[in-house]
C-alpha cells in the first residue's frame, strides 16, 4: 500500500505515526501529529472534495461509519476507489479496527503504540463509582447516549453515563432536565464543542465538573495508550 487518504482524524494520527508517508490526504480536522508530510487537505469529514481525493490517485481511503457520509463514500467507489470504512463504538471494537487498518489493508507491522494502548487500558483502575452526563453540543444541548466509543471509555473509568439506555446515541436534552438528573458529575469535552472553564460548567451551578481532553476521550489511535491516566486525572480533579 503506497497512497492512503484518511477522513477520520484518528485514523489520520495512527497512520502517520505508524507509517510516515503513506498518507498523501487528511481532512481539514485532521490536527495530530502536527505534521502531516505534506498530505494534502482535502476538506471535512462531511464535506470532502471527492474530485480532489480521486485527482489523488489513492490505494485506500480509510473512513467510519459515523464521522463520514455514505454518499460521499458511494461517490469515492463509483470513481474506482477503494474506500475502507471502520465502525467503533466501544474499545475493544477499536482495537479490532485499527488493527484491521494498520496491519490488514496496510500490511504494517502491529505498531508499538497500539500494544501499548491495550495495556493502559487493561490495567486501568475506576475512578469510583460515579454516575454522570456527556455534553457533545450546545445550542441546543445534545449528550452521549447510546452504544458510543466515548461512553465506553468512561465506563472503565467508573463514570456511569445515566442516558446510555437513550433511545438516541447523541439525544437533545433541556438544560434544566440535565441539572435536575442527579448525577454526581457533568463530563465536559473541548471537542466537538469547545467546552471550557468558562463555557459550560456555569449551565450547572453546584455540579462538578470534569473539564476533559476530547481527543483522548473519542480518539482511537495513538492517544489510547495515555488516554487512562489523563482521564483520569481530569475526574479525580473534578470530585
Amino acid at each position: 500500500m503506497r497512497r492512503v487518504v484518511s477522513l477520520v482524524p484518528s485514523l489520520t494520527e495512527a497512520v502517520a505515526v505508524s507509517a510516515p508517508g503513506l498518507l498523501v490526504g487528511a481532512t481539514d480536522w485532521c490536527t495530530h501529529p502536527a505534521d502531516l508530510g505534506g498530505a494534502e487537505r482535502i476538506g471535512g469529514t462531511k464535506n470532502p472534495d471527492v474530485g480532489r481525493i480521486v485527482a489523488l490517485h489513492p490505494d485506500l481511503v480509510i473512513a467510519n461509519e459515523e464521522e463520514n457520509r455514505a454518499p460521499d463514500l458511494d461517490a469515492l467507489r463509483a470513481a474506482g476507489v477503494e474506500v475502507l470504512v471502520t465502525e467503533v463504538r466501544d474499545l475493544p471494537q477499536a482495537l479490532r479496527e485499527l488493527d484491521r487498518v494498520l496491519v490488514g489493508a496496510l500490511g504494517l507491522a502491529r505498531p508499538g503504540w497500539l500494544a501499548d494502548a491495550e495495556a493502559a487500558w487493561a490495567r486501568a483502575e475506576p475512578v469510583g463509582e460515579l454516575t454522570g452526563f456527556v455534553p457533545v453540543w450546545r445550542r441546543p444541548w445534545m449528550v452521549l447516549g447510546r452504544d458510543t466509543f466515548a461512553g465506553d471509555l468512561l465506563g472503565r473509568l467508573g463514570v456511569r453515563n445515566v442516558y446510555a439506555g437513550h433511545a438516541e446515541r447523541y439525544p437533545r436534552v433541556a438544560v434544566g432536565e440535565l441539572a435536575a438528573a442527579g448525577c454526581d458529575l457533568v463530563v465536559l469535552p473541548d471537542e466537538p464543542y469547545a467546552f471550557a472553564a468558562g463555557d459550560g460548567p456555569e449551565a450547572f451551578p453546584g455540579l462538578p465538573a470534569a473539564l476533559v481532553s476530547g481527543r483522548h476521550l473519542t480518539w482511537y489511535g495513538p492517544s489510547l495508550a495515555e488516554a487512562p491516566t489523563v482521564l483520569a486525572q481530569a475526574l479525580r480533579a473534578a470530585r
